[in-house]
C-alpha cells in the first residue's frame, strides 16, 4: 500500500517557496496542532514526529488517520473555508512548517503546478476512506486492521536486522512494499498506536484487535508494543487486507 506524500510530490520551486512562506516549529507529544470545530486558519507541513487525526463523538474517540513526515495538515480548511473537522493531536515530537491559509494558498496560486500536489493528496485520502467503507458491507474488520496497519508501514516502516544464526545481519528491502521482509526480517513502525488505537482507527474494539492479532496468518507475525509495531510479514498484511502479492 502506498501513500501520497504532500512534501514528495510538490514541484521543487514551490518547495522553495512554502519554505521562505512559513515558519519552522516543533510540537511537543500530546500538543494539539489544531481543534475540531474551531476556525484557526493555519497549514501545517509535517517534517518529523507523528499525529494522529481524531474526532470526538460523544466521549469516545475516532481516529481519522495517523500522519508523519512529508503530510500536510489543514488542507481542507484552507480549500473550503470551513471550520476544524477533526482534532489533530501530536503523538510524538513534531517539527512542522506552518502558515497562514491565506499564504499557503497563495504559494500555490505562484507555482500552479503545485496544486496537483494537494489534489493528489486529497485523492489518496478519498481512496482510503472509500476502502474502509467497502471494509464495513460485508463486515470486514481483518481487512480494515490490514489497511491500517499498511498505512502505518508506509508511513513510518524502517527496515529492522534480524541475526542470522552466524551472528551476520540479515538486511531488508524498503519498508512497505511487498517484498520488504527478506531472510526472515521485518520492518519496525515507531510510533506509540496501542491495540486500542488501532481499534479506534479501523472501527472496532480493542478485544477484537486483539483476537485479529493471535489468529491466523497474523499470529506471531506482528507485536504491538508500548511505543513501536514490529511486522515480520508485510505480505500476510497485504493478504489479510486482500491484495494480490503474486
Amino acid at each position: 500500500m502506498e501513500t501520497t506524500r504532500f512534501w514528495d510530490v510538490l514541484p521543487a520551486r514551490a518547495r522553495e517557496a512554502l519554505l521562505r512562506a512559513g515558519a519552522p516549529v516543533v510540537i511537543r507529544p500530546g500538543a494539539f496542532l489544531m481543534r475540531e470545530h474551531t476556525r484557526a486558519s493555519q497549514v501545517f507541513v509535517l517534517r518529523a514526529g507523528a499525529v494522529k487525526v481524531w474526532v470526538d463523538r460523544d466521549g469516545d474517540m475516532a481516529i481519522l488517520d495517523v500522519l508523519g513526515p512529508g503530510d500536510l495538515v489543514g488542507e481542507m480548511e484552507a480549500v473550503d473555508g470551513g471550520v476544524r473537522h477533526a482534532n489533530v493531536e501530536a503523538m510524538t515530537r513534531v517539527e512542522a512548517l506552518v502558515l497562514p491559509a491565506g499564504r499557503f494558498r497563495t504559494v500555490l496560486d505562484a507555482h500552479p503546478g503545485s496544486v496537483w500536489a494537494v489534489a493528489a493528496v486529497l485523492s489518496e485520502r478519498l481512496r482510503d476512506s472509500n476502502d474502509m467503507r467497502v471494509a464495513h458491507f460485508p463486515d470486514d474488520p481483518e481487512r480494515r486492521l490490514a489497511t491500517r496497519l499498511l498505512r502505518l508501514v508506509a508511513r513510518f516502516g524502517s527496515p529492522v536486522k534480524e541475526d542470522r544464526p552466524d551472528g551476520a545481519a540479515a538486511p531488508l528491502g524498503a519498508a512497505g512494499e511487498p517484498d520488504a521482509v527478506v531472510d526472515g526480517g521485518g520492518v519496525q513502525v515507531k510510533v506509540p498506536v496501542s491495540q486500542q488505537d488501532l481499534g479506534r482507527w479501523a472501527g472496532m474494539g480493542r478485544r477484537k484487535v486483539a483476537q485479529i492479532l493471535a489468529a491466523e496468518p497474523v499470529r506471531g507475525g506482528l507485536t504491538v508494543a508500548r511505543n513501536s509495531i514490529v511486522v515480520r510479514s508485510v505480505d500476510a498484511l497485504h493478504r489479510l487486507a486482500g491484495h494480490d502479492t503474486d
